[in-house]
């Protein structure tokens, strides 16, 4: 099935106001799970544990809000309605994050670090996730894999390239859903110096989708492009 066939009654309208009641709804909870502590966040002083409630607590009300939808408008089936599977060939997804991060991303700041080379230094650039994993150590490690390289892709990808990709294409060509999508995914981290890595990545993933008509590929690709930055990060 054709990603998107399935979602006959989600619009644009509807997904991108889905879209609009998770994040906000998501961000309410996580950030009043981090309140709730006291302590000062998105710092290397973070600790671990409290960014993965965070997390969760911003991923919760997505899923939450994908499965309402899904159940309202769609056909009650993530697989069918966001094009949630995996097969065999979603591997190549591995060396497509790879790649994406190792060499793609590298090659997109290497004339803006030439040009601005204050704004789109490799320390500014990797400042958040360098931030993040100096807040974990031991066995939190762990933690922090599974929510940067596993958490995060599968609701994202669920949420970008199943939800809204999947109305926008519907509504629009498939070029102009792919752009859209890769910029709102891009421009909502709100860090400007991510966002023309962040525009790539979103349409390196959104590709994958409108190739495979399924997100099983996009979602291995974000794993893998996630884990060698972590990766990156650690032996740096």
């Amino acid at each position: 099935m054709r990603l998107g066939e399935g979602q006959s009654r989600i619009t644009v309208g509807i997904a991108a106001l889905t879209w609009t009641v998770c994040w906000f709804a998501g961000n309410l909870v996580g950030g009043a799970v981090l309140a709730a502590s006291g302590r000062e966040v998105g710092t290397a002083d973070t600790p671990i544990w409290l960014t993965l409630l965070g997390a969760v607590g911003l991923w919760v009300p997505m899923l939450i809000g994908l499965g309402y939808v899904s159940t309202q408008y769609g056909l009650r089936s993530f697989s069918r309605d966001y094009g949630l599977s995996f097969r065999p060939i979603d591997l190549l997804g591995i060396p497509i994050g790879i790649l994406t991060q190792l060499v793609l991303v590298r090659l997109l700041y290497w004339p803006l670090e030439e040009i601005w080379p204050d704004t789109f230094s490799t320390p500014q650039v990797q400042e958040s996730a360098r931030t993040l994993y100096e807040s974990a150590d031991g066995a939190w490690l762990v933690g922090l894999v599974l929510m940067v390289v596993v958490g995060a892709p599968f609701v994202e990808e669920l949420l970008y390239r199943g939800l809204l990709q999947g109305a926008f294409r519907r509504r629009v060509d498939d070029t102009v859903a792919l752009v859209i999508v890769a910029m709102w995914f891009a421009v909502i981290h709100f860090r400007p110096v991510e966002y023309p890595g962040l525009f790539v990545v979103g349409l390196v993933l959104g590709v994958c989708a409108l190739v495979t008509d399924r997100i099983g590929m996009s979602i291995v690709a974000h794993c893998a492009f996630n884990a060698t930055g972590l990766a990156w990060v650690a032996t740096r």
